[in-house]
C-alpha cells in the first residue's frame, strides 16, 4: 500500500554530498547501503513532486553494477516504477529522461574521478538536481520520512534510439578523417555506434568499457591523457581527436595538427555557427573562460553572458535565458539548439564534425583564426571549508579601494585591467580557492599574477606559486 513511512534514518558521509552530484570513495565513505538510501530518498521526492517513474543508468566502473541493484531497491521500495537502460554514459540517461518519459533520472557514475570513486548525477523532471536539493534528500534520508509502496521494474534497450537522437540533424557532406578516445569510459560502445553512422573514416582507441581504466585516466582537461589521441592523429594524418571522459558528459579535441582546443577555444567555434543560424542569441560560458571567447562572440552577433562555473548552473541558467549554446572550460558542452540544454560530449562532437564537414576551413585553420594570448593554467590551492568563501569576500572589500580595475562577482571575482584578467574563486566541490590570469603577452601577465599575489596577501593569504 502507498503511503508514507517513517523508519528508521540513513546518515550519510558528510563528504559525499556534494554541489552538484552524490560522489565518494567505494568502501570507505560511500556503500551500496548509501545508494539503497539515495534511492528511497530521491523516489520518495519523486512521488512528492507528484512523479510515479525513474530512468537509471550506470557507468563502467567496477562498482557500478553493484551500486546500482541498491539504488534500484531503495527506488522501488519508495513506490516509483523503475525504467533501467543498463551501462552507458551519462548524457544517455538524460536522454532517457525525455524518451521514456519518466519524471526524473539517476545515472551511477564516477565521472572522470580514479576508479575506486563512484556516485549520483539526478534529474527531477527535465530539470538538474543539484545544491540545495542534495541537502534535502539527505534530510529526508536522515529522518527516514520515505514514501512506501512496491514499484515496476523494466528494462529498456535505448542505445539505437539514443544513436539515432544524436545523428538525426547531422548535415555534413565532405568525409573526414576522425580519431576517437572513449579512455575505456562508459561512452566507448556510443562511439562504435556513431562510427558506423557517420560517413567518415574513424579511428577509435580505447572504447572497451573498463573500470580500471589501464590506459590514461578518462579526464580530457589533463594534457598527458591525450597523448595517445595525439600520437594518433598525427600518425593516420587525420582532421581531428576527439576525446571523452570517463561518462562522455565532457569533451576534450585536438586539431590536425594535434594541438589541443581548451574548451572556451572549442565554445568560439561552436558558437560562430550557431550565431549564423541564430544572430541576437545570448551563448553563455563560465568565469574562467578567456576574454577572447566573449569578445568573439559578441563580434559573431551574439550576446555573451558570463555565468558561474558548475553544470547544474549554467543548465538552468540556460533555461532562464533561453540560450541555445553554454560551455564551460570543463568540457561541459550544452546546446539547446536542435537538442535539449543538457551536457553531451557525444553531440557536442557531432555539432563540430558538422562544421568542419560542411564548411571549406580544416579545423587547424579555424584554431588559426583565434587571437593568441598568454595565460596560466588552473591553479587550485588549498583553503579550508570555513576559510574559503570568507577569503572572496574579503578580496571584494579590499578591491574596492583600488583603481583602475573593472571587477565581475558573479562567480568569485574576476578582475580585468589593461593587461588582461585575473580571477579567483571558490571551488564548489573542494576545499580549494581557484585563480587563474590571461593577458596578452607575457609582461602582462606576470603583471596579472603579482596583482593576484598582491590581493591575496592583503587578506592574509600566502599565494600559489605562480
Amino acid at each position: 500500500m502507498d503511503g508514507a513511512a517513517k523508519t528508521q534514518g540513513h546518515r550519510f558521509d558528510p563528504t559525499i554530498l556534494r554541489e552538484y552530484d552524490i560522489r565518494g570513495v567505494v568502501g570507505k565513505t560511500l556503500h551500496p547501503a548509501d545508494a539503497t538510501a539515495i534511492g528511497r530518498a530521491f523516489g520518495s521526492m519523486v512521488r512528492r513532486n507528484g512523479g510515479k517513474s525513474v530512468a537509471v543508468g550506470y557507468d563502467g566502473r567496477l562498482s557500478s553494477p553493484m551500486m546500482e541493484e541498491a539504488l534500484v531497491e531503495g527506488l522501488v521500495a519508495s513506490g516509483v516504477d523503475v525504467h533501467r537502460i543498463g551501462l552507458g554514459p551519462t548524457p544517455m540517461l538524460y536522454f532517457a529522461v525525455y524518451h521514456l518519459h519518466t519524471d526524473g533520472g539517476i545515472m551511477l557514475t564516477g565521472s572522470h574521478n580514479p576508479p575506486d570513486y563512484n556516485g549520483f548525477k539526478m534529474m527531477m523532471g527535465h530539470g538538474p538536481f543539484f545544491g540545495a536539493d542534495i541537502q534535502r534528500l539527505g534530510e529526508v534520508a536522515a529522518a527516514g520520512d520515505f514514501t512506501s509502496g512496491e514499484g515496476a521494474v523494466s528494462k529498456h534497450d535505448i542505445i539505437d534510439d539514443y544513436a539515432s537522437r544524436l545523428m538525426r540533424d547531422y548535415k555534413g557532406e565532405r568525409q573526414l578523417k576522425v580519431v576517437w578516445d572513449s579512455g575505456n569510459g562508459s561512452g566507448g560502445p556510443m562511439v562504435n555506434e556513431i562510427g558506423m553512422r557517420l560517413a567518415s573514416n574513424h579511428i577509435l582507441l580505447n572504447v572497451d568499457v573498463d573500470g580500471t581504466f589501464p590506459n590514461h585516466h578518462p579526464d580530457p582537461t589533463v594534457p598527458e591523457n591525450l597523448e595517445q589521441m595525439i600520437a594518433a592523429v598525427k600518425e593516420r594524418n587525420a582532421d581531428l581527436g576527439i576525446a571523452l571522459d570517463g561518462d562522455a558528459d565532457r569533451i576534450g579535441v585536438v586539431d590536425g595538427q594535434g594541438r589541443i582546443l581548451w574548451g572556451d577555444q572549442l565554445m568560439v567555434i561552436l558558437a560562430r555557427a550557431v550565431l549564423a543560424e541564430r544572430p541576437g542569441a545570448t551563448i553563455i560560458a563560465d568565469v574562467k573562460a578567456s576574454q577572447v571567447l566573449y569578445d568573439e562572440i559578441a563580434k559573431a552577433g551574439g550576446v555573451p553572458l558570463m555565468w558561474r562555473t558548475g553544470h547544474s548552473l549554467i543548465k538552468t541558467k540556460m533555461k532562464e535565458t533561453g540560450s541555445p549554446l553554454a560551455g564551460e572550460m570543463s568540457g561541459h558542452i550544452f546546446f539547446a539548439d536542435r537538442y535539449y540544454g543538457f551536457d553531451d560530449a557525444l553531440y557536442a562532437a557531432i555539432r563540430l564534425i558538422e562544421i568542419i564537414a560542411t564548411g571549406d576551413k580544416t579545423l587547424a585553420e579555424l584554431r588559426d583564426t583565434l587571437p593568441e594570448t598568454v595565460n596560466t593554467p588552473e591553479l587550485r590551492f588549498p583553503c579550508s571549508e570555513e576559510r574559503k568563501f570568507a577569503v572572496i569576500d574579503e578580496v571584494k572589500e579590499w578591491l574596492k579601494s583600488q583603481p583602475g580595475m573593472e571587477v565581475n562577482t558573479v562567480d568569485g571575482v574576476r578582475v580585468k585591467t589593461a593587461d588582461g584578467w585575473w580571477l579567483l574563486r571558490a571551488s564548489n566541490t573542494q576545499d580549494v580557492l581557484v585563480a587563474r590570469c590571461e593577458s596578452g603577452d607575457e609582461a602582462g601577465l606576470s603583471r596579472l599574477k603579482q596583482a593576484l599575489a598582491t590581493a591575496l596577501r592583503a587578506v592574509g593569504m600566502e599565494p600559489p606559486a605562480l
